[in-house]
């Protein structure tokens, strides 16, 4: 197989399949590269806006995000591993918490502590000529994305200025500690995880990580996911309170009609 260029904008299903910056009309759903235990890597595009007419928004929206890179590799579960091991009683240390990209070692984290810190990041824009974040900053500087970068074959600044909402999510776990909720920066393959521990279900429920489809919505596959967030409440009239990360470019509280969620990843919160 080919090594790719993921800063090269192609319109193209191929194993070198790389995208920067598409338009909606260009919006793909993900691309499986390579053997799974060499480490495939999955490419979408989606789209980072928000409202009742996705469709609209998008229109206004130029310059669209390109899809983060992800992975099935076996030596990229050091969060799981984490996880598992303050799941098991075993102490982690802080500084071995900070080396692998957690701001606190894995515990007992209560909803209301993960939705107050998503609430916080509201209005937080990208910055500078590579639409950069600190949740870039942050998802590039961990080993987990370093290894997936290695397995995939590309240089770890293709995540750079990339789509960003499912690094949002992922560093609110990290900046949390929260177990259960894993990370990635590629929707498909997060929302994938949550359904293998079977912690995906159909229920908004607040603290929950919600996926999307502007396409076929509540119809739609795990692998037509376009968009994540995380479930402030649900209004008990169809709609949901969200807080999404890459939505109109920014941090930003949201309301969403049931019809456009494909499910529901759950956390182990406290």
């Amino acid at each position: 197989m080919k090594r790719f260029n993921p800063q090269t904008a192609v319109k193209r299903l191929a194993p070198e399949l790389a995208i920067k910056r598409m338009t909606s009309e260009d919006r793909a759903v993900g691309v499986a590269v390579g053997a799974v235990l060499a480490g495939a890597v999955g490419l979408t595009v989606f789209n980072p806006v928000a409202g009742a007419s996705a469709s609209t928004e998008a229109t206004a929206a130029n310059a669209q995000k390109a899809a983060a890179v992800s992975h099935t590799s076996e030596k990229a579960a050091t969060v799981e591993k984490a996880e598992k091991a303050a799941g098991s009683g075993a102490t982690m240390s802080l500084a071995r918490a900070k080396a692998h990209g957690w701001k606190v070692a894995p515990r007992a984290v209560e909803v209301s502590e993960v939705i107050d810190l998503a609430k916080e990041q509201v209005g937080i824009e990208e910055e500078g000529p590579g639409d950069m974040t600190k949740f870039h900053d942050w998802w590039v500087s961990t080993p987990t994305a370093k290894t997936l970068a290695s397995d995939g074959g590309f240089s770890v600044d293709a995540y750079k200025g990339a789509a960003w909402c499912d690094m949002f999510v992922s560093w609110l776990g990290a900046q949390t500690g929260v177990k259960g909720m894993n990370w990635d920066a590629y929707t498909v393959t997060h929302a994938n995880w949550f359904k293998d521990q079977d912690r995906w279900g159909q229920k908004a429920k607040p603290g929950a990580i919600v996926f999307f489809d502007w396409g076929a919505g509540s119809d739609g596959d795990i692998g037509d996911i376009d968009h994540v967030g995380i479930v402030e409440k649900d209004n008990g009239d169809g709609t949901v309170s969200t807080i999404e990360g890459n939505s109109n470019n920014a941090v930003e509280e949201k309301t969403r009609d049931k019809g456009q969620i494909v499910g529901y990843g759950y956390p182990e919160y406290a």
